[in-house]
């Protein structure tokens, strides 16, 4: 508890002592040979004590022309009940309002204290190791990109960059969610807002810090409350309309049955006092926003960044997933599967080193594959393969010399338009294709690893109830289809361009049995789509800076089985929601029925403010009731 929150609490111990005292002795007669300018003093002191802050606010916002909010309901009906004289109803109702709001600051604590511990991944400072080896103290916001920075065991990484010197492990749990700490050393990229738990580590920044994983993480946080979700927007509009109305509502029952001679004055104003009460939107105005921000809470503790309610409303309700292949659903390292020799007599070594040694030099994501696999199977034998003359054909492959002969190392264009008869391969992946001396010597199998765990994260989003998956991809259709089949895509678009991938977006958009589509993307060239989709889901660890911004939902460690999470938490959320609108206006509109016709007592008027927000509230803590063990397909309820 706050210290403003503490102050309220003990004062509503002390008040509500008083009142248990009050109640006995007006149940004793103590009151009876008192006038009533006394007793009405009596009760007049504790409801101050417990009251002048909600008077003070409605007093305040009067003079600023805000009039019709719950601060003005609860003066109104309470001076109206000292008016007739029921002062320990009076009394009643402003101290169950404050019981009530004490349990709306602290439930509105809680459900922020997810993201309070999300916000204190902020570095305070930064290690910068100056030119001649000294270490000086400096704002993370000052330090240029390519600094050296020193950070300690226990100290927070103040900027992302590059492990220069040292190992050790660092705790990414506040970005991720993930528990398990991973070890870094000299060459690892590192993301700011992680732990440092070992060992000393230099690292060299590569991005300011406004540009950094922390600061970007920070700043989505901050605007998440902005956004706001269809329901919370309707319960802003509700909210400034009804109260206006059942005030004027209750100004018309003190006043017309008197007049037209329906019933005494002072019952009249009774229960205009009971219909005031009642109409207070409390439950409605704080438990909504605090069910969708206790979703959004959820969702941060399992590392999944959601950018607002309304993307939180939006993925509950997505039927159709659209995933794209690299880097989502594959990792997006390119890797020697296998090594076909074209006959008995060429060996897997000859083959995959003639090739590595005419793909030395090029940055080719395909020839650095080659070269990585040759050099961690045939380190030894690669100083035997040197390659002299080496010459690119752009889109097709390399041409180089080997002991005088010709060696063809690429697709299957390249070595027949040097007259080499070759057998081309039906296998699935980046075939390349190596001869020596106008012979095929056999055949190079590149494939693209699938993520651990991507057919059952699949399975997962389905079991959380997204009824069609469907997966965009580049690659040409034989390379898609084997990945497809292999994880359970329900539908597979290839060979597309950025553009084609909005296309095809679009279309299942206007398509109606599609419901909201969800993209989950992590390149450049995913931004467009992440932008037009319903939802766009980004991989906030080896995403591109441009995808996390075009995106609604950040996967802060790539784990696309959280896309499942989300999901069923979203749903949760909405279901909570629905709840407690369903529950609050059924008993409220039942109170103020009741009321109207006189068979309701101040004590039902409270209930039907104080005691509704309270189990609204409480109903809606249950969103931020999720973790890691919930991650099954089924949920909670």
């Amino acid at each position: 508890m706050t210290k403003k929150m503490k102050k309220t609490r003990n004062r509503i111990l002390v008040v509500l002592a008083v009142f248990a005292v009050l109640l006995i002795a007006d149940h004793l007669g103590a009151f009876e040979s008192l006038p009533w300018p006394a007793v009405f003093v009596i009760y007049l002191i504790p409801y101050l004590i417990i009251g002048y802050d909600v008077l003070r606010k409605a007093f305040i916002n009067i003079s600023h022309g805000q009039v019709f909010d719950e601060n003005f309901l609860m003066m109104i009906a309470t001076f109206g009940a000292f008016g007739i004289g029921e002062y320990s109803e009076a009394l009643a109702v402003m101290l169950f309002y404050q019981i009530g709001e004490l349990f709306q600051s602290y439930a509105v604590g809680k459900s922020r204290a997810s993201i309070t511990e999300l916000m204190s991944i902020a570095p305070e400072y930064a290690n910068v190791i100056s030119e001649n080896g000294d270490i000086e103290e400096s704002d993370p916001e000052d330090v240029q990109v390519g600094t050296m920075l020193l950070i300690k065991p226990g100290e927070k990484i103040p900027i992302d960059g590059i492990v220069k010197e040292g190992e050790s492990f660092v705790d990414t749990s506040a970005i991720t969610g993930e528990s398990v700490p991973r070890r870094v050393k000299e060459g690892d990229e590192i993301i700011s807002g992680c732990v440092n738990k070992d060992n000393v580590l230099k690292i060299q920044t590569t991005k300011a810090y406004e540009d950094s994983t922390v600061s970007r993480i920070l700043e989505l946080v901050e605007n998440a409350s902005n956004k706001k979700s269809r329901m919370e927007n309707f319960i802003t509009r509700f909210a400034r309309y009804y109260t206006p109305i059942v005030t004027i509502g209750a100004v018309l029952l003190a006043v017309i049955p008197p007049l037209v001679g329906l019933m005494p004055f002072m019952d009249s104003i009774k229960r205009a006092c009971i219909f005031l009460i009642v109409s207070c939107p409390c439950a409605l105005v704080i438990s909504v926003p605090l069910g969708f921000f206790g979703g959004i809470g959820a969702s941060s503790k399992l590392g999944i960044l959601v950018k607002g309610s309304n993307f939180l409303e939006a993925i509950a309700e997505a039927n159709t997933l659209v995933l794209d292949k690299t880097g989502t659903i594959t990792k997006g390292e390119f890797k020697v599967s296998e090594i076909v020799p074209a006959d008995a007599n060429i060996s897997q070594e000859e083959i995959i080193c003639l090739a590595a040694g005419a793909e030395k030099f090029s940055n080719h994501p395909i020839a650095r594959s080659i070269s990585e696999y040759a050099d961690e199977k045939y380190k030894d034998l690669l100083d035997k393969y040197t390659l002299s003359d080496v010459k690119e054909t752009p889109g097709h492959g390399v041409s180089a010399i080997y002991d005088g002969d010709q060696i063809l190392v690429g697709n299957a264009v390249l070595l027949k338009d040097n007259g080499i008869d070759l057998k081309e391969s039906d296998k699935t992946g980046t075939v390349i294709y190596v001869s020596k001396a106008k012979v095929f010597l056999g055949t190079i199998i590149i494939s693209d690893t699938i993520k651990e765990g991507a057919a059952e994260s699949i399975s997962l989003a389905k079991n959380a109830g997204v009824s069609k998956v469907v997966m965009l991809t580049g690659d040409n259709e034989e390379t898609a289809m084997a990945v497809a089949s292999k994880v359970g895509i329900d539908k597979v678009y290839a060979e597309l361009l950025p553009a084609d991938k909005v296309e095809r977006v679009e279309m299942l958009l206007n398509d109606n049995e599609s419901g909201k589509v969800a993209f989950v993307g992590d390149g450049i060239n995913d931004a467009p789509v992440l932008m037009r989709a319903d939802v766009g889901i980004a991989m906030g660890s080896m995403g591109s800076d441009a995808a996390i911004e075009a995106a609604d939902i950040v996967l802060m460690d790539d784990d696309i089985s959280k896309i499942s999470a989300v999901i069923q938490i979203a749903r949760k959320t909405l279901k909570i929601v629905k709840e407690n609108i369903v529950f609050a206006l059924f008993v409220k509109i039942l109170i103020l029925f009741l009321g109207a016709m006189g068979f309701a007592t101040m004590w039902m008027a409270v209930f039907g403010d104080v005691g509704v927000a309270v189990l609204a509230i409480l109903n809606s803590m249950r969103t931020l009731k999720w973790s890691k063990e919930d991650m099954n397909g089924k949920g909670r309820a």
